[in-house]
């Protein structure tokens, strides 16, 4: 079944479209700390408001339930005609809506403020499907969970892909068959969810190379001291993976004990140590190496971004930069880096997704495309 895109449907105008959008963005002190997503949403908000539609956009921020999405509303008011009204559902949202004009926007408060967004309650899906004649969804980094904004309302009214949807729909799906010869870099850490992506990607990529925390497993194996280092502890059976010559792993690592930092070769790790990052060597190799493809994939930061293990993943991104090949990445450590050295638009594509990049890349979809698919019929 062939997905419907929004610029299917002849006409928009005094419709009201219900629209799922990527809204959840790093906010310290009620400012925005990166706006990718947010840009990267403004293109079909702009394509629903330029042909008159009605839009009451809907999202999420943060991992509670107690963020608000009112320093969105800030940003948005710089480009948009918008409004904003602090509930999801109930009697302000049905008198916001019903002022709308054509051509404007209501922007609604955090999907997850309310219980029936992430347990899937249908009567929540019912009400948010109430409030439009057609729902489009464009947040495709949030479109592999089952919550009710994704995979329930488009069970009750027709249902279409945005822009954003569409373009990351097709960037990844052209990862899966990319020009050879292709690296694929792939770090982070629970190697037991990633196994199957890396055994699919080893007969898709020239070259896949592991770090992170998903290295860690692979020195285990060889036999070496990984110290107190995270590892996975499912009894994940890697043998075959270490014995393929197109993966790659580390050859030098950064490591912490106590409150010194030094360089080993993963054989030299010690009982104390914790492995936080590649190292030198690792990154001059990969550096050395990127020209020789045409093709990058890059998910997941080389170490522990988040802890401040930065340079080696900057390093990497700056070398990528520099290449002719084509380059597609993704994962919120590895876009945090990029924004950081101001440097997104230096890459092929940048997806908004994580996790939803690496299930997409498994399984070739994802639960809330699936969904649009299975949707109402359309209303053309």
């Amino acid at each position: 079944m062939k997905l419907k895109n929004i610029q299917d449907v002849k006409d928009l105008k005094g419709k009201k479209v219900l629209l799922r959008a990527t809204l959840n963005v790093p906010v310290k002190d009620n400012k925005i700390l990166n706006d990718y997503r947010l840009r990267r949403s403004l293109e079909t908000i702009k394509y629903l408001q330029e042909a008159g539609a009605k839009i009451i956009i809907t999202g999420h921020i943060g991992r509670g339930t107690s963020h608000t999405l009112f320093p969105v509303y800030e940003y948005f008011k710089e480009h948009l005609s918008i409004f904003f009204v602090d509930e999801v559902i109930g009697e302000k949202v049905d008198i916001a809506i019903s002022k709308i004009e054509d051509g404007e926007t209501l922007l609604l408060e955090n999907l997850r403020t309310h219980e029936g967004e992430c347990n899937n309650e249908k009567e929540f899906a019912k009400k948010l499907a109430s409030y439009a004649d057609i729902y489009v969804n464009d947040a495709f980094s949030v479109s592999h969970r089952k919550h009710a904004s994704l995979v329930s309302v488009p069970e009750y009214l027709p249902s279409y892909a945005g822009y954003l949807l569409q373009k990351e729909i097709k960037e990844l799906s052209d990862a899966l068959k990319p020009p050879t010869p292709a690296l694929c870099i792939l770090g982070g850490a629970k190697f037991e969810t990633k196994e199957p992506l890396i055994e699919k990607l080893l007969n898709i990529y020239d070259k896949v190379f592991v770090s992170g925390a998903l290295a860690h497993d692979f020195f285990r194996v060889r036999g070496f001291n990984i110290g107190k280092s995270l590892t996975s502890d499912t009894g994940v059976d890697i043998k075959a993976l270490i014995e393929n010559d197109k993966i790659m792993i580390p050859t030098d690592v950064t490591v912490e004990n106590g409150d010194e930092v030094f360089i080993k070769k993963p054989s030299e790790v010690s009982d104390r140590d914790n492995i936080a990052d590649a190292g030198p060597d690792t990154v001059k190799h990969l550096e050395k190496i990127i020209g020789d493809f045409k093709f990058v994939l890059w998910n997941g930061p080389l170490g522990e971004y988040e802890r401040g293990f930065i340079k080696p993943t900057e390093a990497l991104a700056y070398a990528l930069t520099k290449s002719s090949a084509k380059t597609v990445i993704g994962g919120g450590d590895t876009s945090a880096s990029i924004a950081h050295l101001n440097i997104e638009d230096k890459f092929s594509f940048v997806s908004t997704g994580g996790g939803a990049m690496l299930r997409f890349l498994l399984d070739g979809t994802l639960i809330g495309i699936e969904a649009l698919k299975n949707s109402n019929p359309s209303i053309d």
